[in-house]
This record gives structure tokens, sequence and C-alpha cells, in this order.
């Protein structure tokens, strides 16, 4: 079944899909963080972004532990960016977890170059 890269995301968020009032917001933050995965690497030549919620997960094509780990990280990319953490050990806990998979995701490039 295919999963819509906004209404998961939103999931994530905690806001219901059917709730379109921060979607132009949700999408600016998930296309940043697909830029990102892209300059790392992972992700169709030439780069990848949504416009609204028919866009799935896999429409990247991506091998399924290169796309679990781009799903984490587009998740906690957007999070951080639309709703990011009050506390400041949480926002640095978070921002751990972004530059691990940033360098995790960079990893599969690294691997697949000849």
């Amino acid at each position: 079944m295919a999963t819509s890269i906004l209404t998961s995301t939103k999931q994530i968020l905690g806001i219901a899909s059917g709730y379109t009032v921060y979607d132009a917001d949700i999408i600016m933050h998930i296309n940043s963080a697909l830029s990102t995965a892209s300059q790392l690497g992972v992700g169709p030549t030439g780069g990848f972004f949504i416009n609204d919620a028919t866009t799935t997960w896999e429409d990247l094509s991506l091998p399924d532990d290169q796309l679990s780990m781009l799903r984490t990280y587009v998740f906690l990319k957007t999070r951080y960016a639309f709703d990011p953490p009050q506390m400041g050990y949480l926002v640095e806990a978070m921002s751990n977890q972004i530059k691990e998979y940033e360098w995790r995701l960079n990893m599969f490039r690294e691997v697949e170059l000849p």
C-alpha cells in the first residue's frame, strides 16, 4: 500500500490528515529535507520534491533500507523545523539524531561509489 509523504509526516507531527492549514509549511520543510538528502546522495538524480498528498514514499524507488532511514530523517528534519522542542537538551538530542542520519545516509552513497 502506497503511503503519502505528506500524510505520514503530518501523522508524526500529530496533525490530522484532513487538517490542511499547515500543509504549505509542512511541504516546504519536507522538500528542504529531501533536497538535503539529495545532496547527500540519496534519492533520484536531479532531486525529488512533493506538491501535495498524492506523492508517496514508494515514488522515490529506493531500496527498503535507504527508504526507512530517509523517512525517519525527513520526519526528524520536518519536526525540527516545524515544531522544535522547547527544552534545550531535547533540541540538542534531536539535532544529534539528524546529524547521525545525515552521516548514515551519506554512507549509502560512499558504499555505492565505484
